[in-house]
């Protein structure tokens, strides 16, 4: 699966199982699944379910494959404001916000887009904010060789705004860092910066 998400193959044995338990789930909520609003829903739901959780059918490795080129320089990388959308492990249900990554390169740097694509691997999971940050923390210092990494994630929780307390407002910031960003203030703040966090 080279691309996650555009040629992405749903095999019909695992998905007619999911969408057996949708079916499932469907009765037990008092529906009738035979509705004709319903008929595929349970399929339309494995199929949706399966592409979120696509990030378990693959790793860093093969996101990233051969596009390490060599460092011009040793500045900072900072790739900004990538999208995400998540599942919440304790209720099944989306988190979705923007994650930033910035890193010292160490004579190699990632190809932009593979920062993005290690962003999608790791939320398309059952996941936590704070867990999902720092895998991403971790795989750009594996992919990369970084000297350090950092990495901020803002997310919105449905679990929060859709159920519980019902805050509509509400999001979490979660940082992750290794390397010199653990150590060195003025590398942090220069990161933060350039997101206009203050």
């Amino acid at each position: 699966m080279s691309d996650m998400g555009k040629d992405i193959e749903y095999p019909e044995e695992i998905i007619n199982a999911i969408a057996g338990h949708f079916e499932e789930i469907l009765k037990l909520l008092g529906e009738d699944p035979q509705r004709e609003g319903l008929i595929k829903t349970p399929v339309r739901a494995a199929k949706a379910l399966y592409f979120a959780t696509s990030g378990y059918k693959s790793d860093t490795a093969e996101v990233v494959g051969d596009a390490l080129f060599t460092a011009p320089s040793g500045g900072q990388v900072i790739v900004k404001d990538i999208e995400f959308y998540s599942f919440c492990e304790h209720h099944i249900l989306p988190f979705f916000g923007r994650v930033s990554v910035g890193y010292i390169p160490d004579g190699k740097i990632l190809g932009l887009s593979k920062v993005a694509r290690i962003v999608n691997l790791y939320a398309r999971r059952l996941q936590t904010q704070e867990r999902f940050t720092r895998q991403v923390c971790d795989a750009v210092s594996r992919s990369v060789g970084a000297k350090g990494v950092i990495v901020l994630c803002n997310g919105q929780h449905m679990c929060m705004k859709m159920r519980g307390v019902e805050k509509q407002d509400s999001s979490t910031t979660t940082v992750a860092t290794s390397g010199c960003y653990e150590t060195d203030a003025t590398l942090r703040a220069e990161f933060l910066s350039s997101l206009a966090y203050k």
